[in-house]
């Protein structure tokens, strides 16, 4: 389109003579495809409808801060992965699991952040709080990058107080699963898209066998319910993950422990069986 003529002519007076030619659709039809976003812009713009920023007590420190919070129903279970990693519409839930307090850089999982004793506290401040960098929540989501330190810093609060196996082996769990969904939302287009793929999925298979060393330690010195599930809801989830690295035995024994006792959760028994048959051709691949 030619530039349109004398609708714009006297604004050189305001010294923006420059514009008295300006195109005037073409520049606006620009100007729309600028602010186009991509995916994940979308996907992060979503997100802000579901969560909220909920106020908490830091039990190291005393300080309170805001952490953000998935509301209470408001997203839609849409599946599971086999290892039973939840998947909703909309947002990736697991990327709010962590509750991190700003000033000390205590952080620990939602279900266990106020479960915290005097000597554990005491084990926080000196190990990590005298050495922490107060952080300002500037974000109103967390990428996956973001929600991935707050794992470690939580993986590492966990030691650090000594916690039981099962909340780092737990926690590693949960590690696996977002850096798998932020796999799954990688761009296609990135140039680099190959090579980060890889290394997520490098990073993924490291977790889980911390995972799977955890549950497999806590299942001989703790009691259930564990990390909040129940006997056959752990077996389930480490025959899952002894699969994945061609565990076979120990797969077998626990599939055929949980099809066998009595007052099984009918779901788990039906995941079971399907795992069972995965595992049947698992075995049958190996022998070939």
């Amino acid at each position: 389109m030619s530039a349109v003529a004398g609708i714009l002519d006297g604004l050189s007076q305001f010294g923006l003579g420059d514009l008295e030619n300006a195109n005037l659709y073409e520049d606006s039809e620009e100007s729309e495809q600028e602010v186009q976003l991509t995916p994940l812009q979308k996907q992060l713009q979503m997100e802000q409808d579901f969560i909220f920023d909920k106020t908490y007590s830091c039990p190291v420190c005393d300080s309170e801060f805001k952490s953000k919070t998935v509301k209470v129903g408001k997203a839609k279970l849409v599946g599971t992965d086999m290892d039973l990693r939840p998947k909703y519409e909309g947002i990736d839930m697991l990327k709010y699991d962590i509750v991190m307090c700003p000033k000390c850089g205590y952080a620990a999982l939602g279900r266990y952040f106020k479960t915290l004793s005097v000597h554990q506290a005491s084990k926080i401040r000196e190990t990590i709080s005298k050495v922490f960098k107060e952080q300002k929540e500037m974000s109103q989501v967390y990428t996956y990058e973001e929600a991935l330190e707050r794992y470690k810093l939580a993986l590492a609060s966990t030691i650090v107080k000594q916690g039981k196996a099962s909340e780092k082996a737990y926690i590693c769990l949960k590690t696996a699963w977002l850096i798998r969904g932020r796999n799954e939302n990688l761009d296609l287009n990135d140039e680099e898209y190959a090579a980060k793929k890889a290394k997520g999925e490098e990073e993924e298979k490291e977790f889980l066998k911390n995972a799977l060393e955890g549950f497999l330690a806590a299942r001989q010195n703790e009691s259930y319910p564990m990390c909040g599930m129940d006997e056959a809801t752990v077996d389930y989830l480490i025959a899952v993950i002894a699969l994945r690295f061609d565990q076979f035995d120990v797969s077998s024994r626990l599939i055929s422990g949980i099809l066998g006792a009595s007052g099984t959760n009918p779901r788990i028994k039906d995941r079971a069986r399907d795992l069972r048959e995965v595992l049947v051709n698992k075995i049958k691949e190996s022998r070939k």
